[in-house]
């Protein structure tokens, strides 16, 4: 997994970059109607029921755009909200509230959607040992910021990117010339280049989980596309020899039974590619 440093670089980029593409060369209607030392201030409200996440973002925007501006948090990332929440009170200059209004409030509305979204499978299958996975089905660009909200509601982090995680799947598979190629081909590569990276492999059917085991090395196992009888008879196969992950079209309805299989993960890519965002508005008062 990548490191914090890491982790917080993407954040710093995203920022850099959204302030660019939002302002550019000036925020002209606020420069244009606004005087340059007018002070205002603005209220974060929300207009839908969830789980709040993007605090921590919001925070960092404005202290980007102007670090003169003052905030006062009245909600914090994790938090349930509710319809008629005020999140922060955010003062100081009113064109440079304006200048983080748009940035923030996109980043909080889909944030809180996916920490939302997490949280009801979080719910679901507490009482398993089982753990709720995002994907890499994220919006380009914004992947830290996604990955964080199902951080934020208890979920759990899956690989960030391609770079610090070896996951072979059915293209890389079939592309190596099966499972047991595969396998020893990315041991010899991470062993010639040093790579310290824990290895994932898809299996479709239950001998291909039969084929993994033979092979040393393996951190976990996905189940891909498994039903529930085939998922039960996998982990049994699997026997605590490495992890083992559940995942493709796993949803609220059938998520608790997959996890009462005994999987250590089930793997989701709606939690991030498929939500609709909380409504929030950023009021002046």
């Amino acid at each position: 997994m990548i490191t914090d440093t890491q982790f917080n670089k993407e954040i710093d980029i995203i920022i850099d970059n959204a302030v660019r593409e939002d302002i550019g060369d000036g925020d002209h209607s606020s420069l244009a109607c606004i005087p340059h030392d007018a002070k205002g201030a603005a209220v974060l409200l929300v207009k839908d029921n969830g789980v709040l996440a993007g605090v921590e973002f919001a925070i960092k925007v404005f202290q980007k755009i102007d670090a003169s501006l003052n905030l006062e948090i009245f909600k914090n990332d994790g938090d349930t909200v509710v319809k008629g929440d005020i999140v922060f009170k955010v003062t100081g200059s009113s064109q440079s509230i304006l200048k983080g209004e748009r940035l923030v409030l996109n980043a909080m509305q889909r944030m809180s959607a996916i920490a939302t979204k997490t949280h009801e499978f979080v719910a679901l299958l507490k009482g398993t040992k089982t753990q709720i996975l995002d994907t890499r089905k994220t919006t380009p660009g914004i992947r830290a910021l996604e990955k964080w909200a199902v951080k934020i509601a208890g979920g759990t982090n899956h690989r960030f990117a391609l770079y610090d995680m070896i996951m072979l799947k059915d293209n890389h598979i079939d592309f190596a010339g099966g499972i047991s190629s595969a396998i020893k081909k990315t041991k010899s590569y991470l062993n010639n280049n040093a790579h310290d990276l824990k290895i994932i492999v898809e299996a479709r059917s239950l001998d291909e989980v039969e084929e993994i085991l033979k092979e040393d090395g393996v951190y976990r196992i996905l189940l891909d596309n498994f039903d529930l009888d085939d998922t039960k008879t996998a982990v049994d196969m699997i026997g605590g020899k490495c992890l083992t992950e559940s995942s493709g079209g796993i949803t609220l309805k059938t998520a608790k039974a997959y996890a009462e299989c005994g999987v250590d993960f089930i793997s989701c890519g709606a939690l991030t590619h498929s939500v609709y965002n909380m409504d929030m508005s950023l009021k002046a008062i």
